[in-house]
């Protein structure tokens, strides 16, 4: 699944190109997770002004409206001057003056949802839930310690759960688990202060390291550019089970954690 690393990725391969470009016409295949939202003739003639991201949304700003785009399981994009006819794959093609974006989801679980903006209820009941970008000067370490004090869940679960902080998802949870010395069974809420300062920095360093490779494709992953990204090979625990541990050499174990892989090292990761 795109998480964090690949969704700004991918913000990043388009972001530039799409802004101030007009929508000419847009192209719906099947159904995606949720219904776009309006008619898609509405839209057309509005121009795109920026592209963020929320999470794992791609928001594009327009001169009147907001398009969320979340890439679900399997979702990716592109953007071209020309793309070839849409494949069986290919649900939803923006075409603008600068090019076509597509969105492309063997799985179906992505969307596409158009609001009025981020206070329409549509936008708020997808973004409104979500906790802290943990690459923004709003990821404090008090404030995240003070959360996770509330929370009776595993630390693993708390992360990927998004609501105390957004975007760590399975791969980047196990990774910074890991460096921060945590194993992924531990209380959140009987975290010392200590370990959660050393979570805190573990994170943002997974994430900004990820960015750097650009991301992880696990299957078939890639930004908009059709490039993969190459985090995964260089992962200490994330799906290495059985193999040693780049720091003790104690082999990887594995374990299910709500119908989700865990991966960490029992010598490295204290309980």
């Amino acid at each position: 699944m795109p998480e964090l690393p690949e969704v700004e990725t991918t913000r990043l391969s388009i972001a530039e190109r799409l802004q101030g470009a007009r929508i000419e016409r847009i192209e719906m295949g099947k159904a995606l997770r949720w219904p776009l939202g309006v008619a898609p003739e509405a839209l057309l003639q509005r121009c795109v002004r920026a592209v963020r991201r929320r999470g794992k949304y791609l928001l594009l700003d327009l001169d009147q409206g907001l398009l969320m785009l979340h890439l679900g399981m399997s979702g990716s994009l592109r953007l071209a001057t020309a793309l070839p006819p849409r494949g069986p794959h290919d649900h939803f093609d923006l075409h603008t003056n600068r090019g076509v974006l597509r969105l492309h989801d063997p799985r179906r679980f992505g969307a596409v949802v158009y609001a009025e903006g981020e206070s329409d209820p549509v936008a708020r009941k997808l973004l409104g839930r979500l906790g802290v970008e943990p690459l923004s000067g709003d990821f404090e370490p008090e404030a995240f310690y003070a959360a996770l004090r509330q929370r009776r869940a595993s630390i693993k679960q708390v992360l990927l759960a998004g609501a105390v902080v957004v975007g760590v998802g399975n791969i980047y949870a196990c990774e910074a688990l890991f460096v921060a010395g945590i194993r992924p069974t531990a209380v959140a809420a009987r975290l010392s202060r200590a370990r959660v300062q050393r979570l805190h920095v573990a994170i943002v360093q997974v994430l900004q390291q990820a960015l750097q490779a650009g991301g992880s494709s696990l299957r078939n992953y890639s930004n908009a550019d059709g490039q993969s990204g190459y985090f995964q090979l260089q992962t200490q625990v994330y799906d290495r089970a059985g193999q040693p541990c780049r720091v003790c050499g104690r082999p990887i174990r594995l374990l299910r954690q709500a119908q989700r892989s865990s991966y960490y090292c029992v010598h490295c990761q204290k309980a």
